[in-house]
């Protein structure tokens, strides 16, 4: 394939460049310095880019990034840094120019351990607190400056109301993320619910609880707020993802509540090895120990979808180089699971429902909304908020608004597949899957809107709204009309 032999003309010269051994440092003030561990570690990222990065191909075919090239700047920026800091501000010069919002990496806290959450909270808001609920800050409050707007308080969990656009009304819902987790609201209302204590901190299972809890108030919630819309008489909905980091497959759920389309979910990628093929072989053992008591419908499904997963787990454990002609990340299922598309009904009272459609999770129902959607992006809609904003447009569900997001794509799975490196403490995190579009695309390229509106990373929200406010009404016409 001509594409494999680019790839591999690429990265020859990378592995004769990181191969080198660490050399001296530099004399002067440098000598009471040693970079060798810093270059080690440096390796230890390459070698982990090659073996382990779901992007790797992408990075290389569509972002068109110089790998050797780059190491080779970023070692000699190591080797000439002289201290901790400068070397750390060279890997941290990495990880930005291969620019994927699922690589990161995690350097050790010197500060000392965080014991907020061993403290005995007081009350609800302060448990909360402990077991990482907050209101999300710096959010932007858009819908709420364009003209005409009026809250609705019927779920009080969303932001959410009506704004009238050319003798139209149109509801208006700000989503801040895909997870309960930066709603502190939704946490008390937990802890008030389940009645669970104050005088302790939260344990797992406490945590576990009120996440459950956290859905289901919001799927509640939306569906709430999405009926009132409806008796206001609003023709079309506007959902604002601007600055929506993302969340988790609760965002999959969303997308099927606010139209009356049948969705399909994006095609799975996933890195060979041994985390994945961890993964489908777990997922073949729980279905075939389902399957033994199931009703025969359901038994010759779970078979099926066992015989799937081991297929999955087979190919999993071929490895393949970048250079080599095979396909570099395995493909099986959908973002959603083995299933990619099944109504809202079809796997109650199922315990096994989430294991194939991820969505059964959650208790919500298909079309509350069934008219128009205009869905708002940025540079800040990231990850689950990707998903969704993807799903929605490849099956023609909605009109996505704004600018091009944020590029994260499918990120970590069963905890991912986190690196440590020895030297300098720090640990490298890398996606682990990615998520194919109905094009064949990888999600990490970012969602173009069909309708661009030249927003930037910086722009002040009043500015943005100023923006958007000026292409309203042939934004509306355009949904109402199909386009």
């Amino acid at each position: 394939m001509e594409s494999s032999s680019r790839l591999a003309a690429l990265l020859i010269p990378l592995c004769l460049i990181l191969s080198i051994g660490p050399q001296s440092v530099a004399q002067n003030s440098h000598e009471q310095w040693n970079s060798a561990g810093w270059v080690d570690d440096l390796h230890l990222i390459r070698q982990t880019l090659l073996t382990k990065y779901a992007n790797l191909q992408w990075l290389i075919d569509e972002r068109q990034v110089d790998l050797a090239a780059l190491f080779s700047d970023i070692e000699a920026r190591v080797r000439a840094s002289g201290n901790d800091a400068a070397a750390r501000a060279a890997f941290d010069r990495l990880i930005r120019k291969i620019d994927d919002g699922h690589v990161a990496l995690q350097w050790p806290n010197r500060g000392g351990q965080d014991i907020s959450n061993r403290s005995t909270p007081k009350d609800a808001p302060s448990l909360c607190a402990g077991a990482g609920y907050a209101n999300k800050t710096g959010t932007t409050e858009l819908i709420s400056l364009l003209p005409g707007y009026t809250p609705i308080t019927t779920s009080q969990i969303f932001q959410a109301g009506t704004i009238a656009v050319d003798d139209r009304r149109v509801g208006v819902l700000r989503i801040e993320a895909f997870m309960p987790q930066q709603n502190l609201k939704v946490c008390v209302d937990a802890v008030e619910k389940l009645k669970i204590s104050v005088g302790m901190p939260c344990d797992d299972s406490c945590k576990e609880r009120i996440e459950e809890h956290g859905y289901a108030r919001m799927t509640t919630a939306l569906e709430e707020d999405l009926r009132s819309m409806q008796s206001l008489g609003a023709e079309a909905l506007l959902i604002d993802l601007t600055n929506n980091g993302g969340g988790s497959e609760w965002a999959e759920a969303v997308a099927r509540m606010i139209t009356g389309k049948r969705l399909i979910s994006e095609r799975l990628g996933y890195v060979r090895g041994s985390h994945w093929q961890k993964h489908w072989t777990e997922l073949a053992g729980e279905l075939r120990a389902f399957a033994k008591s199931a009703e025969p419908s359901d038994r010759a499904r779970l078979e099926a979808w066992e015989a799937e997963a081991n297929r999955a787990a087979e190919e999993s454990s071929k490895p393949c180089s970048i250079q080599s002609d095979c396909s570099w990340l395995g493909r099986a299922g959908f973002s959603t699971g083995l299933v990619g598309s099944a109504s809202s009904n079809e796997f109650v009272g199922k315990p096994w429902g989430k294991l194939v459609f991820s969505p059964a999770e959650f208790r919500y129902r298909d079309a509350l909304w069934t008219k128009p959607v205009i869905v708002l992006v940025d540079q800040g809609t990231a990850s689950a908020a990707e998903e969704f904003t993807a799903i929605l447009q490849d099956n023609r569900a909605a009109l996505i608004v704004g600018s091009r997001t944020f590029s994260a794509g499918c990120g970590h799975t069963d905890g991912g597949t986190p690196t440590a490196l020895p030297r300098t403490g720090a640990t490298l995190e890398v996606p682990d899957c990615a998520r194919f579009r109905a094009d064949g695309s990888n999600e990490v390229n970012g969602i173009l809107p069909d309708v661009p509106i030249p927003w930037r990373s910086d722009d002040g929200v009043r500015f943005k709204a100023r923006l958007l406010e000026v292409r309203l009404i042939s934004l509306i016409r355009l949904a109402l009309s199909g386009g």
